[in-house]
């Protein structure tokens, strides 16, 4: 799982296709609310604001 900046979303699918080789979800996560996760505020690739999470 990855929650990633915009300009890091073809890396972070890259990352999961080679670690799961299988194809992942990508949820917006300015359009949806977990009730019980906080996603994290940043990418985890860079100090952006997360608006991904690829799962």
């Amino acid at each position: 799982m990855y929650c990633v900046c915009k300009q890091h979303v073809e890396l972070a699918l890259d990352k999961f296709v080679d670690e799961y080789e299988d194809a992942p979800d990508m949820v917006n996560l300015k359009d949806t609310e977990f009730s019980d996760w906080d996603p994290p505020r940043k990418c985890d690739l860079c100090e952006a604001p997360a608006e991904f999470l690829v799962v």
